[in-house]
């Protein structure tokens, strides 16, 4: 039986109260009962998906799931990006990237592997993804190589220049993922065979018109509930003396993640690794090559230019966490021990998130 967080929905109404009820106003209450209610919600835009995915064919079904399988993340980021909080939706990224391939992977791992000595997954598949994300990798940081060789050059920089640079990388990484696609759907499927076909589950099935109103509604949700959340960050910011950073990376990154977390748990559980492996690879693949270049394209929309340039410690964070998962999955197997690895990995970069300093996040101002 599938792990229900729908449990969590009471958060929903209450976070409704702390924002429109008078007397009840409470900004960090608002921040923790939107966070929270917002993994419910995430859960049931991804079943609603799935549901319509199923009845669209393999080909756009695929297509639907890869899509919409982020739109948590999505509506959030495009949120904070309204509010100008551009620094939250690049930390953002960087969160559901390691996010998705050390605390997901790691509890999956780990707690699978306490019930199943060993759980074997189609290798094939995982290295093609880890390459792919791989190369995601290298484009996310050439902005900040860019940023740092041009500095230290006479002629120096153009906030500018920065964000053409951005948008041509933008491109290319959405074009990328576009062939991902016909690749993983189409042309060479067999690859990921392992990874797909897994998901029937004993579960009453939906009709399209309730999947398609429960859809609409549950993105509806999100967006409100993704406005009471970027709202009150700068409030919770100086309550906790977080930085913007920590709170895009880790807080924001894990309420959009969570219901792709608990499916992957359970997949483990169940000794389905392929699955598990398979969404948290995926999911970190989806953020790199659509998730970002589609919120570069939508900060253009909104007036407020967003580059990819990432602080050395997001990008370390980055380039470590796809080094680990690209050594784990050549093998084709895990156990426990390699899920407290993952885990510990995740916890040291958490670690250093909460201590670095605001002013560490940006690298050096443009020059007059």
């Amino acid at each position: 039986m599938k792990l229900s967080l729908n449990w969590l929905l009471v958060f929903v109404p209450a976070a409704v109260a702390l924002r429109f009820w008078p007397g009840l106003t409470n900004p960090t209450a608002l921040f923790i009962c939107s966070a929270i209610a917002i993994v419910p919600v995430a859960g049931w835009i991804g079943r609603a998906t799935e549901e319509l995915a199923a009845r669209a064919g393999e080909a756009l079904g695929g297509l639907l799931n890869a899509t919409f399988g982020n739109a948590a993340e999505l509506i959030i980021a495009g949120v904070a990006l309204s509010k100008g909080l551009t620094g939250v939706v690049k930390a953002s990224i960087t969160g559901s990237i390691i996010g998705n391939i050390l605390l997901v992977l790691g509890l999956a791992t780990l707690l699978g592997g306490v019930k199943h000595k060993e759980q074997l997954f189609n290798k094939s598949g995982a290295r093609t993804s880890v390459v792919s994300l791989s190369l995601a990798a290298i484009a996310l940081i050439i902005p900040t190589v860019f940023h740092l060789s041009a500095a230290a050059s006479p002629s120096g920089w153009s906030p500018n220049v920065e964000h053409q640079l951005s948008l041509g990388i933008a491109i290319v990484l959405f074009v990328t993922y576009l062939c991902v696609l016909v690749f993983t759907l189409g042309t060479h499927k067999h690859f990921f065979i392992g990874c797909e076909g897994e998901l029937d589950e004993e579960i009453e099935h939906w009709s399209r018109t309730k999947a398609i109103v429960i859809l609409v509604v549950a993105t509806g949700v999100v967006a409100l509930l993704s406005e009471f959340l970027v709202g009150t960050i700068e409030s919770v910011r100086a309550s906790f003396g977080v930085t913007e950073v920590f709170v895009g990376v880790i807080i924001v990154a894990i309420v959009g993640n969570a219901a792709e977390h608990s499916t992957a748990i359970v997949m483990a559980l169940k000794n389905k690794m392929d699955l598990s492996v398979g969404i948290a690879i995926g999911s970190s693949l989806q953020i790199a090559l659509f998730v970002a270049p589609l919120l570069v394209f939508l900060s253009y929309f909104l007036g407020r230019p967003m580059n990819l340039e990432f602080s050395l410690p997001e990008i370390f964070a980055m380039v470590a966490s796809v080094y680990i998962i690209f050594q784990i999955s050549g093998d084709g197997e895990t156990n426990w021990i390699e899920g407290v690895q993952l885990l510990s990995v995740y916890l040291i970069l958490g670690i250093l998130f909460f201590y670095l300093p605001e002013g560490h996040v940006g690298l050096e101002s443009p020059p007059p």
